[in-house]
């Protein structure tokens, strides 16, 4: 398996750690990218899109997910959404 795939796949491990709290309120979010400079780029899809809490949300859940589970991480921001 290649790195980029390693690297996608403890991304998407962190990602699913956090889903069920924001499928509880009509949300989610996907990978779009992770770059070759290790910063992830995310999607929010549904109800996460339009909240007004979607910044507390990536700094204390998606970005602290992230990093725990793949510490070469650099940062994690969202393509769309609400930004802060």
């Amino acid at each position: 398996m290649s790195d980029q795939k390693q690297l996608l796949a403890k991304v998407e491990a962190a990602l699913d750690s956090v889903r069920p709290h924001l499928q509880v309120d009509g949300g989610n979010v996907e990978v779009v990218e992770i770059t070759s400079d290790k910063r992830v780029k995310i999607k929010w899809l549904g109800n996460c899109e339009s909240c007004s809490m979607s910044a507390m949300t990536m700094r204390a859940g998606i970005s602290e997910a992230i990093k725990s589970h793949a510490p070469e991480i650099i940062s994690v921001e969202a393509v769309n959404g609400v930004q802060a």
